[in-house]
């Protein structure tokens, strides 16, 4: 099985994705005149401008629920893992997928809100509706929407929750153990996988509102906390600092980076923990009440710099400047044989170890309650990402108890998760990110030269906002932008 998933990894994470997320980036950024950079300080007013309605949530609850999906193990075990694999200059192509990828968060959010939809009182959107609407290929749409199903529903849910898993263990022990199906697992992993399902269960079958309000409170404190605790490592060992960015800089380009590794590593992971291009974000784009389909569009593509430039480089700071790291195919641990060769380098273990050796036994179990609190979050913003991709095809083709069945399959998905190796679940997960991220990446690119439509939408909103308006418009027929129905209907009533 892990065979398979690693000839299959190999497949879709080739050279080709790596260089179109990098190329996507950049051409967005040229296309929106970096926009990324000009709008910075549009993006944090907009974050409180929009207030709840009945049919949606505000700028900043969606920005929570899509943060939610961004900031999760990607930021701990993830950067752990590029590290360990890719060497500290993976840091370096890390951020700069997070600042190219931010113009690519801007189009694709943009147009989950300009194609959004009204579904059962609350808003909906997301790649599979811009296929459709924008691209006029439903067929391409229902591929879309199948493949992230199967992986925000499937696939991603067990990267989550294993990391939870091994972080639990490496905190609080596995020595008891207990045959089961599943073969030989600790008591704590079993613990940790009840508490995880039980808890998600509660809030999911409570609605987008629910995991809304709940995500606009853990998210930002749970963000915040660990960026501080980071600072207090980085304080402890300020000395360093210099040389650590000296050495991610220079690793970036020596030839293991140009074979592949860093770069590799640092664009794989990069896109795992930020989602740019992927096409995640859009989905909570679109249930944002807005006055117009630009203002979320910047809000989610602050999203990107909040989670790999804020909490991404916090890990890393951490692991490289306590010395807790390795690299694969070299005997010696870079910090002086610290850490055992046995470790994986796809679990928490660098992080939970950086801030042992600052903290003692507390740094294990802070960072197993951050990962619980970074993952869990994540778990929620998938369900949701799954639920309207469901709501998408539900438009055309229903069954009776389609989400009931959708929430069972995604809790058994992170049982299943939580008590299975970490390598398993990475390799799955990094699958189904691939292929959301090759389908979403060319859509957005086939749309962009047949219409524009975010492009215009930018231009439209800058216009606005240099003529002063206190209040914004959106007219798609004016612009030339089909099919935008909502908007259309909206400006009709």
């Amino acid at each position: 099985m892990q065979e398979m998933v690693n000839t299959l990894n190999g497949i879709v994470w080739s050279q080709a994705l790596i260089f179109l997320c990098l190329g996507t980036g950049l051409f967005f950024s040229v296309m929106t005149r970096f926009v990324q950079v000009r709008l910075f300080r549009e993006m944090i007013r907009l974050l409180f401008s929009s207030k709840e309605s009945e049919r949606g949530i505000s700028s900043f609850q969606a920005l929570a629920v899509s943060l939610s999906g961004r900031v999760g193990t990607g930021n701990i075990a993830g950067v752990a893992a590029a590290i360990g694999f890719g060497g500290p200059g993976a840091v370096f192509w890390m951020w700069v997928v997070a600042f190219l990828g931010a113009s690519t968060a801007y189009i694709e959010s943009t147009l989950g809100q300009i194609y959004k939809e009204e579904d059962e009182g609350q808003f909906r959107g997301g790649p599979a509706y811009y296929i459709e609407k924008a691209m006029g290929q439903k067929w391409y749409a229902w591929i879309f929407a199948i493949t992230t199903i199967i992986a925000v529903g499937v696939l991603l849910p067990g990267v989550q929750s294993n990391s939870i898993g091994n972080a639990a263990e490496l905190a609080f022990g596995g020595q008891n153990t207990v045959d089961t199906f599943f073969g030989t697992i600790s008591y704590t992993k079993l613990m940790a996988a009840v508490i995880i399902v039980a808890i998600l269960g509660i809030i999911i079958f409570g609605g987008v509102k629910r995991i809304a309000h709940f995500t606009q409170v853990v998210v930002p404190v749970m963000a915040l906390g660990y960026i501080v605790m980071a600072i207090v490592v980085v304080a402890m060992h300020i000395s360093d600092l210099p040389g650590i960015l000296a050495m991610i800089v220079t690793d970036a380009f020596t030839p293991m980076a140009g074979m592949g590794a860093a770069i590799g590593w640092g664009v794989k992971r990069g896109v795992y923990s930020n989602e740019a291009g992927q096409g995640s974000g859009p989905h909570a784009a679109a249930a944002a009440e807005v006055q117009h389909p630009a203002q979320q569009g910047l809000v989610q593509a602050f999203s990107v710099y909040i989670d790999t430039l804020f909490v991404c480089s916090a890990t890393a700071f951490m692991i490289l400047i306590t010395n807790q790291y390795y690299v694969t195919g070299v005997e010696a641990a870079v910090s002086g044989g610290l850490l055992a060769s046995d470790i994986q380098a796809n679990s928490p273990a660098f992080t939970q170890l950086a801030l042992e050796s600052v903290m003692g036994g507390f740094g294990k179990t802070f960072v197993a309650i951050a990962l619980f609190f970074f993952a869990f979050t994540t778990l929620l913003a998938y369900y949701y990402i799954a639920e309207t991709n469901v709501a998408y095809i539900r438009r055309t083709f229903r069954f009776p108890g389609e989400l009931t069945i959708l929430k069972f399959v995604l809790m058994g998905s992170v049982f299943y998760g939580t008590v299975r190796t970490a390598d398993l679940a990475w390799g799955l997960g990094d699958i189904g990110v691939g292929l959301m991220a090759w389908l979403n990446i060319i859509a957005i690119l086939i749309l962009f030269f047949m219409s524009r439509p975010a492009i215009k939408a930018l231009k439209d909103y800058e216009a606005q906002r240099k003529a002063g308006v206190t209040e914004y418009s959106f007219d798609p027929e004016a612009l030339g932008i089909k099919n935008a129905d909502f908007w259309t209907k909206r400006n009709g009533d």
